[in-house]
């Protein structure tokens, strides 16, 4: 148990060893006086259901038809999301902001953002390289966070212990003390430098107290980031984004691509469904966002072909004129020993920054003064496309949204296709010729590991039949094993459902909420879920195994011919391996509890597994 409590700590590290010496101690020896009242009471248990066959039978059938129906009614998802320590804030401003705007917009996410305490480092891109593997448009940012640790780690990637005082302060090499609720004014200070490691002191806490999840550091993000023009984001991760804009070629974790012929009409339509979304069930409101094709200005040089022929000039004459003076061109080289460098010719910028000043660039005549660009060109502004994406032979644009926190995403798709559906219905939205539209995303995956999953257990269960019947070479006796697979796959939906209520576990011991605890929050059906069925059904049968091995032993060594002596039997089999049954229980649930209350990296995975 000491044990157990020392490399287990289930109050947290904050907590002494002597109170998760005894939250452990609670559990076990609670747990193992719960099985010992079992064992006591277990033969008049076994009678009384013996003799009452009926009303005994109606408590498993109870479970496994309340199981089914909380399996109907549970949300359904690919995988839970997985922990990467990292955030990848993308939002957007709008499409006519100039560079100048948005590298300004870029410095001040940045420097929001790494005013809270807990990030480590942040960094910004806007734009794209010069790639077709790259298609961002100037006005999407892409912000890589990397958060702190929640306790100060060594060389190892291990929590480190530092040197405390008798108050609990602690000991800096400068000869001042610290308390753990001034670690946020302490942050700027770098505290790694000045506090002592000590195996026998106390762990660092890099977070500030209301701070207690990722999902807290998260919020305090959202909060920093809300400037004026800029859009939000959904919640993205490094690694999951890329599989996510690999798979879909979408920025966010679900959507819809709306195609067709003609920009206008497929940015019109997206702007429809952005409105409609919104008001789904479970719909993040403020992470919808659909984009905005055409809405980029250029700057649009109409040449008068009639006009520069006046003067003897071709459009190739005017092109270059203006290549120079606003792009720029190498129009000759340096030679500076052995080296060659290009010399680039280009108007200042106070000559070229905006159209009137572009109306007075002169260009040559052969024959005559130089004439100014005004005469022989119309300048104006023309919106256009910021970036022209396709898919299918079809031009496409996408509505971009995200799920609230207790929803699961095959759910809020499934809500969001039959609002859009009813409004067709109505006549409220009406679908233009030529336009088409279909939802994507993640939840994709999970259709599809739905299929794989239709197979595989199935093939698990017909397997897991056949061993069963190898071994006891009866139908029956397989049968009466077997059927204890339905009870623990129900129990296991049951203690799903528990998870999602507020009101389970919902107290506190030392001063620790039980839910916050166990990592109580609402579990939605995923891969994840169905291997820890899958695991669960071998389990199931161990007990039934052990149990009906003995029994059909005692069977063949009795060789009962009456009722009496049947039920006698089958008391006495019961009596002999109720206690092994019990201690494979009582350990696997032991081994399970520090999964449940694990917090670290892959816990997102291991705990629905372990429910």
């Amino acid at each position: 148990v000491f044990l157990l409590a020392e490399y287990w700590r289930p109050l947290g590290v904050d907590k002494s060893i002597f109170w998760n010496l005894i939250f452990v101690s609670v559990i076990c020896f609670g747990l193992l006086g719960v099985f010992s009242l079992f064992i006591k009471y277990y033969t008049r248990i076994l009678r009384w259901c013996l003799d009452n066959k009926l009303l005994f039978l109606s408590v498993p059938t109870a479970i496994v038809i309340a199981g089914f129906f909380i399996m109907k009614n549970t949300g359904k998802e690919f995988m839970p999301s997985l922990n990467e320590g990292s955030f990848l804030l993308m939002p957007t401003s709008m499409p006519h902001s100039g560079v100048e705007e948005n590298k300004r917009v870029l410095q001040q996410l940045d420097m929001a953002v790494a005013s809270i305490p807990e990030i480590e480092t942040v960094v910004g891109k806007a734009g794209r390289t010069e790639s077709a593997l790259d298609p961002a448009p100037l006005s999407m940012y892409e912000n890589i966070i990397q958060y702190k640790p929640e306790y100060m780690l060594n060389e190892n990637r291990e929590r480190q212990r530092y040197k405390v005082n008798d108050d609990g302060e602690y000991l800096l090499k400068n000869g001042m003390s610290l308390r753990a609720e001034q670690s946020e004014a302490w942050q700027s200070l770098n505290a790694k430098e000045q506090l002592i490691p000590d195996d026998d002191g106390e762990f660092y806490r890099n977070w500030r107290p209301e701070i207690q999840s990722p999902d807290d550091i998260w919020n305090e993000i959202v909060k920093v980031t809300k400037l004026p023009g800029v859009t939000s984001a959904p919640k993205l991760q490094p690694i999951e984004t890329r599989l996510v804009m690999l798979q879909t070629g979408m920025r966010a974790p679900m959507g819809i691509k709306v195609k067709g012929q003609d920009l206008k009409q497929i940015e019109a339509f997206g702007v429809q469904l952005e409105n409609i979304i919104k008001e789904a069930e479970g719909v993040k409101k403020e992470a919808v966002f659909a984009d905005r094709i055409v809405g980029k200005p250029y700057l649009l040089i109409d040449i008068d072909r009639e006009k520069i022929a006046r003067y003897g000039i071709s459009i190739q004459d005017v092109q270059d004129v203006l290549k120079v003076a606003v792009g720029g061109m190498v129009l000759t080289q340096t030679v500076e020993g052995r080296e060659r460098y290009g010399v680039r010719v280009r108007y200042p910028r106070e000559l070229r920054a905006n159209p009137t000043d572009l109306k007075q660039i002169y260009v040559p005549v052969e024959k005559g003064s130089p004439v100014p660009l005004s005469e022989l060109a119309t300048i104006k502004y023309e919106q256009g496309p910021q970036v022209i994406k396709s898919e299918d032979t079809f031009l496409v644009g996408y509505v971009l949204f995200d799920k609230m926190d207790g929803f699961a995403e095959v759910n809020v798709v499934e809500n969001a296709q039959a609002l859009i559906q009813s409004k067709i219905d109505s006549g409220e939205l009406v679908v233009p010729k030529g336009i088409n539209y279909q939802f994507t995303g993640t939840y994709e995956n999970q259709l599809r590991a739905e299929k794989t999953l239709s197979v595989v257990v199935p093939l698990a269960l017909a397997i897991i039949f056949l061993i069963l019947y190898f071994q006891f070479r009866s139908v029956g006796t397989s049968l009466m094993v077997f059927t204890g697979i339905a009870v623990a796959f129900a129990g296991g939906f049951i203690m799903i459902w528990l998870y999602g209520q507020d009101w389970f576990l919902n107290f506190n011991v030392f001063g620790e909420n039980m839910r916050d605890l166990f990592q109580m929050h609402p579990i939605n059906l995923s891969v994840a879920v169905w291997v820890g069925f899958i695991a669960l059904f071998g389990i199931a049968t161990d007990d039934g195994v052990v149990m009906a091995t003995y029994l059909t032993q005692t069977f063949d060594r009795n060789t009962p011919e009456n009722k009496k002596e049947i039920r006698a039997s089958i008391v006495e089999a019961g009596e002999k391996r109720i206690r092994p049954c019990l201690m494979t229980t009582a350990t696997t649930i032991l081994a399970l509890l520090p999964v449940l209350t694990s917090t670290g990296r892959g816990s997102d995975i291991m705990i629905p597994m372990a429910i």
